[in-house]
């Protein structure tokens, strides 16, 4: 039927076909399974078995005239240019193959070619995978009779046009999943709310978000963010009790950010970034909540840091950054116990960070920008002291492990960093991505040596302040702080101390000689390599100059470490366990549902892992 590539390999590699034996009752196989009073073979489930090869007609795979379910995820057919060689409404395979099939899965099989139609008319089908492929072309238009459809994964092609006005009227849909593709035009209104998953992401959608969308009480994920969507975010999607991952981060979306969404007790992500909204974050977070991330990066919100947030528990991932927020350091989010990222920077921040007598504060922070604000005063050493996941270098080193991802590998988030220009995107944020960036500030003093016990630390970035003073002896402890390595990428690796009052000899020996110029830039006082004044002489050191404030034009140059960590790709693996939990228990899925959605799981976390 298929060749087995014998140098196959990856983590779900398990190729069901060594137990194939010809001498053997084919219905004893791994991956097959037949009707117990016929003995006809009505499911073949080859789940990444490392098959390869071409749909040829004369397949005894069409020869499975009762097949019921057919499972070819993660498998190689490269070679098969769908559109003639499967199921072509013009194609030679005899019209009764498939006539009983409910579950067609074939993600990640490397097929090409416009996406076939016959597929859209076999009026028995449950489920339909066919992401993460290389198909084109349009969804048809004119498809009636999937009165069963209740799973519609086409995500991760090259499909275009409108999304079909059918979609929109399949009585059973519960699983629609369009994302990362070129589709454009307005979403109508779904006539039927038995919606669960919903995932328009990152195509070319716009118009406003349909009512009817906001009116599925079953639906636990909504994710609708890199679109043109416009208009409010009505209050009326806080009556979806079910909803677990909420991302409407769009362009267009404006107004204010409803009030109720601190009431939703089952929410677990929550993302707003990157579109206009305006006012205040009026939000009351109450203490039932079970927030893990929120991200509201790259709006226009004003006012302070809304003190509720301290309500939020379990919160690992906090980004405010890129607004418009007038506000002093809110120290009291050091006492969320498990906040690993939080990013305030590009905002309105002022005043001193002041020390707090308080213990473990932070403990467990691992990346900290607080950039291009008006931060100022002396850097906080208390601050420091408390950061003790980064008094740790990274363990595990054979492994990855990421921030919010107790099932390790399905935690999906970017955080784009850019230095010197260069725009480095990592999928994900590592545990071992430890990230402090207080540039573009007014702080002033001395480097406090402190930092040199974050040994942990990948990226330390204090440029565009008033520093003086020497380097500190302490940082070359810092033997994280590697130069970058364009090969692997796997952690971020910079010092930035440029555009300060800094004097004396840059330390030499490991990493500090692997950094350039323009790590130091703009401190007269600095001597001794890269920079082209010899630390040698006789010079003497140069006396401190007193701090003075940056300008608007110093603040904005390129050369601030600028990271944004964007959240949904298909969400985190503890909102996909406790959702795939949740749904099984409140509602009455069939087997089938339960079966492709821990294979969904399963794809989740394989793609991950390659980052």
């Amino acid at each position: 039927m298929f060749a087995i590539n014998p140098n196959a390999s990856g983590d779900c590699y398990n190729p069901k076909t060594h137990s194939w034996n010809k001498s053997t009752d084919c219905c004893s196989w791994d991956g097959v399974h037949c009707n117990e009073r016929t003995g006809q073979v009505i499911e073949l489930d080859l789940y990444c078995s490392g098959v390869q090869g071409k749909f040829h007609t004369n397949s005894s795979l069409f020869q499975l005239s009762n097949l019921k379910w057919l499972d070819l995820s993660y498998n190689d057919f490269s070679e098969s240019l769908i559109s003639p060689k499967f199921v072509n409404i013009s194609s030679t395979i005899p019209l009764n193959f498939s006539s009983y099939l409910t579950i067609l899965q074939l993600p990640r099989t490397q097929l090409h070619g416009v996406l076939p139609v016959r597929v859209f008319h076999l009026s028995n089908l449950e489920s339909l995978t066919l992401s993460s492929n290389s198909l084109t072309g349009p969804i048809p238009s004119n498809v009636s009779g999937l009165q069963n459809l209740h799973s519609l994964i086409l995500s991760s092609n090259y499909l275009n046009g409108t999304v079909p006005s059918w979609i929109f009227s399949l009585p059973s849909l519960s699983w629609l999943d369009l994302s990362n593709n070129s589709f454009s035009g307005k979403i109508q209104e779904f006539k039927f709310k038995t919606l669960g998953v919903v995932s328009l992401k990152q195509n070319q959608l716009q118009g406003p978000i349909p009512k009817s969308l906001l009116d599925q009480q079953r639906l636990f994920y909504l994710i609708l963010s890199q679109n043109n969507f416009s208009g409010h975010i009505s209050s009326t999607v806080c009556n979806l009790k079910r909803l677990i991952l909420l991302d409407l981060g769009s362009k267009n979306l404006n107004g204010t950010i409803p009030h109720c969404f601190g009431e939703m007790s089952g929410l677990m992500v929550l993302g707003l970034s990157n579109n206009r909204l305006t006012g205040t974050i009026n939000t009351t977070f109450n203490t039932e909540n079970l927030l893990l991330i929120i991200n509201l990066y790259g709006n226009k919100l004003k006012g302070k840091v809304p003190a509720s947030l301290i309500n939020c528990t379990y919160l690992e991932f906090l980004d405010l950054g890129n607004n418009e927020l007038n506000d002093t350091f809110p120290s009291w989010l050091g006492g969320l116990p498990y906040l690993k990222i939080l990013s305030l920077r590009s905002n309105k921040l002022h005043g001193p960070i002041n020390d707090s007598r308080t213990d473990n504060l932070f403990a467990k922070i691992r990346v900290i920008d607080l950039s291009s604000n008006g931060f100022s005063g002396k850097l906080p050493v208390s601050l420091f002291e408390n950061f003790h996941a980064m008094k740790i270098i990274g363990e595990n080193r054979g492994t990855r492990e990421y921030v919010a991802d107790p099932y390790s590998g399905s935690y999906a988030n970017t955080l784009i960093v850019t230095t010197k220009g260069l725009v480095l995107e990592f999928p994900r944020v590592l545990t071992t991505s430890m990230i402090i960036d207080l540039s573009g500030n007014r702080f002033e003093g001395h480097i406090p040596s402190i930092i040199g016990d974050l040994v942990g630390l990948r990226a330390l970035n204090l440029s565009h302040n008033g520093l003086k003073g020497v380097i500190p002896a302490s940082l070359p402890q810092l033997s994280e702080l590697e130069s970058l390595d364009e090969r692997s990428l796997t952690f971020l690796a910079v010092l930035n101390l440029s555009h300060n009052h800094l004097v004396g000899c840059i330390p030499k020996g490991k990493q500090f000689d692997t950094f350039e110029n323009s790590s130091y830039q703009g401190n007269d006082g600095l001597r001794g390599l890269p920079l082209s004044k010899d630390c040698g002489g006789d010079d003497g050191v140069p006396q401190p100059t007193t701090p003075i404030e940056l300008d608007d034009d110093e603040e904005e140059e390129g050369d601030l470490i600028s990271w944004q960590a964007v959240l949904m790709g298909f969400g985190c693996g503890l909102v996909i366990g406790l959702s795939i939990i949740y749904i099984m228990l409140s509602t009455h899925y069939p087997v089938w549902f339960s079966r492709m959605v821990v294979k969904f799981e399963h794809e989740i976390d394989s793609i991950m892992k390659r980052y």
